[in-house]
């Protein structure tokens, strides 16, 4: 089933959940045939990254989409697409909580750590995973992102 022309990178992402989903492929099944890990995938899924040429054909081809899909898995996206406030899913809620909660101590522990600067989040990894435990399984992630100290000039 090939999916009509796109018109925009917005069109290709949800035709991507729809097709996952239609399919029931895992993300991790998603990041195998392209060659990345399940994380960078899934956000580049949802129009956060941009694919090379080769790894939006591998995904064209196991989603069976329109080829007009790959000129937009290959464009440079708007990034950061939450909009303004809290979110409203409660998952990301908790996130954004998280945030506002330890923020600041995260920021004045890196700053005496290494120093006036930023951890980047394009040099940037992160690894999800279930960690199991007796009082209910955990949600373990790990997050590294390279230190990018400011220039004096």
């Amino acid at each position: 089933m090939t999916m009509p022309v796109f018109e925009s990178r917005e069109e290709v992402t949800h035709a991507i959940i729809a097709a996952r989903v239609a399919r029931g492929i895992r993300w991790a099944d998603v990041a195998t045939a392209v060659g990345r890990s399940k994380e960078w995938t899934t956000a580049a899924c949802f129009g956060q990254m941009t694919f090379s040429k080769g790894e939006a054909e591998a995904l064209v081809a196991l989603l069976d989409l329109d080829p007009s899909a790959l000129a937009w898995l290959q464009t440079v996206p708007y990034k950061g697409t939450l909009g303004g406030g809290a979110p409203d899913d409660p998952l990301l809620y908790r996130w954004y909580e998280m945030i506002s909660v330890y923020g600041p101590a995260i920021k004045e522990l890196i700053h005496e750590e290494f120093g006036d600067g930023i951890m980047s989040a394009i040099d940037f990894k992160m690894h999800i995973e279930r960690e199991p435990d007796p009082a209910g399984d955990r949600v373990h992630v790990n997050i590294s992102g390279k230190f990018l100290p400011y220039k004096k000039y």
